[in-house]
Parts: C-alpha cells; sequence; structure tokens
C-alpha cells in the first residue's frame, strides 16, 4: 500500500469515527432534551421553538451539523456503498444509549437487527473504501 492509499484509509476511519460518534451521541442528546418537553409540544410551533434553545437539544442538532458535514466529506472521497454501511454502526451505538442511558427496552428482534447492521458493517469494512481513482 502506498502512502497516497495509507493517507486515505487513516482519513477515511477518522471520519468514519466522527460519523458515527456524532450521528449517536446528536439523536441522544436531542431524544434526551425532547422527552423533557414532551407534555409541552403540541400542534403549536412554540413548544418546539422552545425546546430548540434548551442545552440538551442545542447540543444534539450542533452535533447533528456536525454528522452532516463530516458525512458529505467522507462521500466525496469513499464510495457510497462503502459508507453507508460502514457508517451504520451509529445506529446500533444510538440502541446501545437508548438502552443503558435512556431505559429503552429493545426486543429481541431488534438486538437481532443491531447485530445483523454490526455483522454488515464488519463484512463492507474489510473492503476498499474506493473502488474507483
Amino acid at each position: 500500500m502506498d502512502a497516497s492509499s495509507r493517507r486515505l484509509l487513516a482519513k477515511t476511519r477518522l471520519f468514519t469515527i466522527i460519523v458515527i460518534v456524532s450521528n449517536a451521541l446528536g439523536n441522544f442528546f436531542l431524544t434526551r432534551g425532547m422527552k423533557a418537553y414532551a407534555g409541552e409540544l403540541s400542534l403549536s410551533p412554540v413548544g418546539y421553538v422552545t425546546a430548540i434553545f434548551s442545552p440538551w437539544v442545542a447540543a444534539g442538532v450542533t452535533l447533528l451539523i456536525i454528522w452532516l458535514l463530516t458525512r458529505m466529506a467522507l462521500l466525496g472521497w469513499a464510495d457510497l456503498s462503502y459508507v453507508l454501511p460502514v457508517t451504520a454502526l451509529g445506529y446500533v451505538a444510538s440502541a446501545l444509549l437508548g438502552r443503558y442511558f435512556l431505559d429503552e427496552r429493545i426486543s429481541g428482534q431488534r438486538w437481532a437487527g443491531t447485530l445483523l447492521i454490526a455483522a454488515g458493517t464488519a463484512i463492507v469494512g474489510r473492503t476498499s473504501v474506493r473502488t474507483a481513482r
């Protein structure tokens, strides 16, 4: 593997980690913040505007903006068929955060789906980041 390929692989791995972590934590913070406003939300947009400025929701939105920007950058140099499956680990992380920090109950079927995502990610992660120059 030449130096250019090693740099591409290192950059791809770093951005993949950022995408996965910012997605999982962004969704976690957003959920945590919105659950605090569940009783105040109605068809009126005032409750949602108020919720946006709460610390949890604002942190979630910020992390999801970071997720979007890093995912866009990652898609700029890596194949879509690589990026989507590998960054799906964010869904696994989200399930774990929901279970252990939001006390969500996750059925056996959901855990099975989560394990399938993890297995698919492991398979795709072993392939080349980019198939075309």
